[in-house]
């Protein structure tokens, strides 16, 4: 495709325990066109179809580029002074502290150039995202304008509601809960 959107709108994806064929087709019913594999160190031992090495070729023969994007992956300690207190378990606050970082925003910024010119969804193994940091993931890219829909199966997407902890102060996201001012 190749063409700059007017509308900026991603999708993100769990693969799950799928089979390849169930997760391509599920990709294939969006026309996406490229794969930003968030796991920060894709592989698996039970389900070796979504090692990274496995994936760089069945994807293209599936015509979806796939891409590692390892600033995005998960599993990110806890800063001993963060802010992020709405989050109690400790992957999804150490995450929220993780955002705060330009490894981070320089993850976000290539993957928002990716999806501004080819159909992009970001992946990670979780099939839910509510349970998975795709969930922090989209709460940020929905607060810098995106429309982010989350491929539930073949032809089905939900679109992305804020988590709950998601503050949004002066247009900016963070999960701290002792915030005055709430505008989102």
């Amino acid at each position: 495709m190749n063409v700059i959107k007017t509308e900026k709108i991603i999708w993100t994806i769990g693969h799950s325990t799928h089979l390849l064929d169930e997760l391509a087709a599920m990709l294939q019913s969006f026309q996406i066109e490229i794969v930003a594999d968030i796991i920060s160190s894709p592989g698996s031992r039970k389900f070796p179809q979504f090692n990274k090495e496995a994936l760089q070729i069945s994807l293209p023969e599936n015509n979806i580029q796939y891409i590692h994007l390892k600033e995005l992956g998960g599993r990110r300690k806890v800063n001993p002074y963060s802010k992020n207190t709405v989050w109690r378990h400790p992957a999804f606050r150490g995450y929220a502290d993780y955002m705060e970082t330009g490894t981070f925003k320089e993850g976000i910024r290539e993957l928002e150039k990716m999806a501004m010119k080819h159909r992009t969804a970001y992946m990670c193994s979780e099939a839910v995202w509510w349970r998975c940091h795709r969930s922090m993931v989209s709460d940020y890219l929905k607060v810098d304008g995106w429309k982010v829909m989350h491929i539930m199966g073949v032809g089905k997407e939900e679109e992305h509601p804020y988590t709950a902890p998601a503050r949004i102060v002066k247009g900016e996201l963070t999960y701290g809960e002792d915030l005055k001012e709430n505008e989102g």
